[in-house]
């Protein structure tokens, strides 16, 4: 499993606005190929910060299947106006699990 982590921005105001994009866009990464889950987590310490995380099977099924797809521009064109700043996007996979 790959875990895609992107921090996102969010102008301050929207954050109700940009929760409800994200629940309508759900779909769209559980109709995925690979998708095998996803959460979105506030930040404590700020309040317009938002760490998307979605788990994939593969990279290949985020970066090519999701990304090369038309679902991705639909996900974009849902969220992108409440981004204050262009988000940042990694990958990560387990090293080791303590409990």
């Amino acid at each position: 499993m790959v875990r895609e982590v992107v921090t996102l921005s969010i102008v301050p105001g929207k954050e109700a606005e940009f929760e409800a994009a994200v629940a309508k866009a759900a779909p769209l990464f559980q109709a995925s190929k690979g998708c095998q889950g996803m959460a979105l987590e506030r930040s404590v310490e700020t309040a317009a910060r938002y760490f998307l995380q979605i788990d994939w099977a593969t990279i290949e099924d985020h970066m090519v299947g999701f990304r090369e797809s038309p679902s991705f521009g639909e996900w974009r064109a849902l969220v992108s106006d409440y981004f204050a700043s262009p988000p940042a996007m990694e990958h990560s996979t387990l090293a080791v699990r303590y409990f």
